[in-house]
């Protein structure tokens, strides 16, 4: 019964390292990696600490580089601290006021608005900046999905593979 449970934890938390990818709040990949890591304390699965090890540092190096690509991507395109602060704002509100297509135009409009605060910048560089904010949020989530699928997938997979153990 706890291998059963452990195994829908683990689902969850791979489940949720997808939502993750979206999300300021969670970290995609490493909560990913905190289900593989539960998954790999069931009685069916040998540990692995190669592949847990290789995995969360993965998943460490993923999680800083995103701040480091939405930092880039504003700073290439002009944007300063207001425009990283607006984006990050920006994706909570389009998220909660328009759900999924919130992911796009919240940010954007995040990062034009933060922008805009910024008594030094005009209109044009608050859109330029803006874009290079939402062209660095969206490689970075981009970046944290693709980890997190294939750690789902990896689950999937060894699920399938331990089946007749489970």
């Amino acid at each position: 019964m706890l291998d059963i449970t452990l195994l829908i934890i683990a689902g969850v938390c791979c489940v949720l390292g997808l939502v993750g990818s979206f999300l300021p709040v969670l970290p995609g990949p490493l909560t990913s990696w905190v289900g593989l890591a539960i998954f790999y304390n069931t009685s069916f699965m040998q540990w692995d600490w190669v592949f847990l090890g290789i995995t969360l540092v993965i998943s460490t190096i993923v999680w800083l580089l995103d701040y480091v690509i939405s930092a880039v991507g504003t700073k290439r395109f002009g944007g300063t601290r207001y425009g990283i602060i607006g984006t990050t704002i920006g994706l909570i509100v389009g998220i909660l006021f328009l759900g999924p297509f919130g992911i796009l135009i919240g940010p954007f409009f995040g990062a034009f608005l933060g922008e805009m605060m910024n008594p030094k910048q005009n209109v044009q560089n608050a859109l330029k900046a803006a874009l290079g904010s939402l062209i660095g949020f969206l490689s970075g989530v981009f970046i944290k999905f693709s980890v997190s699928v294939i750690f789902l997938i990896i689950f999937v997979v060894k699920v399938f593979e331990n089946w007749n153990s489970i």
